[in-house]
């Protein structure tokens, strides 16, 4: 028998009126969404439910409202009896899947993004970060591009190792403009520039950690009652101080998610259920490994098909 990964999604899943159908069919449900509204002093469920998508577009506002959507499509399916193996989640995700192994509680999760998003958001003014899709490079010379224009122009780094064939550069905005320009040097077939508000997993990213490290250390925290594979290292952890360690890290380090997925399945993962908003780190599974099962529950429908297969 194979072994299951619950995955959870990071910015640029977001939707308005993501997890509507779970808040009106569970009373549960409803009472996470009312307690996140609590816990943060503001409706964040009007912004989810009815936008404007212009607001919930800043970091500050995403990261609860993923977060939330994600623990409501987990807490419905918990309830089925299906339990993972291991837990894993893409940057932002990796608050969730840490609410997903009983690592925080959902409130303490819910005003840590929100602290995070903020961090983030004040780390590096606004116009002078910028972030890169890289289509059809390979890592190493990606890697060596990156070192070269860091040295020449600015900053710009490696901060997502998405999958095959996908990976996204970060730093100043004119490091991120050269490698636009210089992308094809190293074979890649696209460089797109996306509409971020910051260079996230840079190195410009480190005073947001280090403020970031002080409100984890004011947060309770229990050991994984499952392993959560970090973002960081692609290994699992489970000690309330590592975790910690790794959160503070994964701000400014690259999100090993191929790493991560390659893992799992190395570990006898052959289905990934993907909970909260979106499709896309299904996209990106089976850019790994096309084998492998992967359901995403982003509706109440979506939920009761995992369930049937």
């Amino acid at each position: 028998m194979g072994k299951t990964a619950f995955v959870f999604p990071g910015q640029g899943a977001q939707a308005v009126g993501m997890g509507k159908d779970a808040y009106e069919a569970d009373e549960i449900v409803r009472g996470l969404f009312a307690d996140a509204d609590q816990a943060l002093g503001y409706e964040l469920s009007k912004l989810i439910f009815e936008g404007p998508e212009s607001d919930l577009k800043l970091t500050y506002n995403t990261q609860p409202a993923l977060l939330t959507v994600s623990a409501a499509y987990w807490e419905l399916f918990r309830r089925s009896g299906v339990t993972p193996d291991f837990v894993a989640g893409h940057s932002l995700g990796e608050y969730s899947a840490l609410v997903a192994a009983g690592v925080m509680s959902f409130t303490d999760a819910v005003k840590t993004v929100r602290s995070r998003g903020l961090l983030m958001d004040q780390a590096v003014p606004a116009g002078k970060g910028a972030m890169a899709a890289v289509l059809g490079a390979e890592r190493a010379a990606l890697q060596e591009l990156c070192a070269k224009i860091s040295a020449e122009v600015g900053p710009v780094e490696p901060a997502n190792m998405n999958c095959p064939g996908q990976i996204v550069v970060s730093g100043s905005a004119e490091g991120v403009a050269a490698f636009v320009e210089r992308g094809k040097e190293i074979g890649a077939k696209r460089v797109i520039p996306l509409e971020v508000s910051g260079p996230f997993h840079s190195s410009l990213m480190k005073p947001a950690a280090v403020q970031l490290a002080e409100v984890l250390g004011g947060v309770s925290m229990q050991s994984a009652s499952v392993p959560v594979v970090a973002n960081v290292t692609a290994r699992p952890v489970t000690e309330p101080e590592d975790i910690r360690k790794l959160l503070e890290e994964q701000v400014y380090s690259p999100v090993l998610w191929e790493d991560t997925v390659s893992w799992l399945i190395a570990q006898g993962v052959d289905r990934f259920i993907e909970l909260g908003s979106g499709t896309v780190l299904a996209g990106l599974i089976k850019k790994v490994d096309r084998s492998v099962t992967v359901v995403s529950v982003n509706s109440m429908a979506a939920l009761q098909n995992a369930l049937e297969t």
